[in-house]
């Protein structure tokens, strides 16, 4: 079966793996796969697992939080934030579990600070346009 080159790109650097049979991700559409000799393809990967099949038969996952899939010349280029990678599927899920449970407290977090410094941002503008209207 023939195959294709991946290169995995993040924030951290670049994997490359010369030979891989097919490539399991999904985007806002729905699942979908490709294989050595698709014609020029992109799209955007939703949050979550992907997957690939080396020659060797081996399988790969990948938890991605979305990924920018360019797919030409019988390479495919993941461009992502961050991934990780793992031939284990229950090990990769409780990782992408744990990455996402992270996610949303920090995301709590920024949350509840933005409101802090709104709060004190519309406080000081009071207490300004007060001090605007005892001058007068």
């Amino acid at each position: 079966m023939s195959t294709f080159a991946v290169n995995l790109q993040d924030a951290h650097g670049q994997e490359r793996f010369d030979a891989v049979r097919s490539f399991v991700g999904t985007d806002a559409t729905g699942s979908f796969g490709l294989l050595a000799g698709h014609a020029r393809f992109m799209t955007i990967l939703e949050l979550g697992l992907a997957r690939l099949r080396h020659a060797d038969g081996r399988l790969e996952y990948l938890a991605l939080p979305g990924a920018l899939v360019d797919f030409r010349d019988n390479q495919l280029v993941l461009s992502t934030r961050r991934y990780y990678r793992d031939p284990d599927y229950a090990r990769i899920s409780a990782l992408l579990r744990e990455r996402l449970a992270a996610e949303e407290q920090d995301l709590a977090a920024l949350r509840d600070s933005l409101q802090r410094l709104e709060r004190e941002m519309l406080r000081r503008l009071w207490e300004l346009g007060r001090g605007g209207e005892q001058g007068r």
